[in-house]
């Protein structure tokens, strides 16, 4: 499980460098901005959650952490949305992040799952 985890906290944060570079090719309009911002909070704050989880001291700790990374997730998921909804950015420019927080929520919601399981 070690390995998992490690390759797992550098896909976090690997994850959040993209949002980073991402935010910061966005048009300086204020809708860009606006948007980015939340996708640069939320995008870059998984990973950071994980890190905790990943030094829980406790079950209910790490489970707890995971579920603030996994809202994280579906946060950035739904402001990456909206920048391609909105027109802000067309939705090329953004897939592969969009896929990759996909993959990550289905990561997350797998180890919640399991997480569960094993603490009853």
């Amino acid at each position: 499980m070690q390995k998992e985890e490690n390759d797992l906290r550098m896909r976090t944060k690997e994850f959040a460098l993209r949002v980073v570079r991402m935010f910061s090719k966005l048009p300086k309009n204020f809708e860009a901005q606006h948007i980015g911002k939340q996708v640069l909070r939320s995008g870059t704050s998984v990973g950071a959650n994980y890190r905790e989880a990943y030094r829980a001291r406790s079950k209910a700790e790490f489970i707890a952490k995971c579920g603030d990374s996994l809202r994280e997730l579906e946060e950035t998921a739904y402001w990456l949305e909206l920048l391609v909804d909105s027109s802000v950015v067309a939705a090329d420019k953004v897939s592969a992040l969009r896929q990759e927080c996909d993959e990550l929520t289905a990561i997350f919601v797998t180890i919640l799952k399991r997480s569960k399981e094993n603490s009853r």
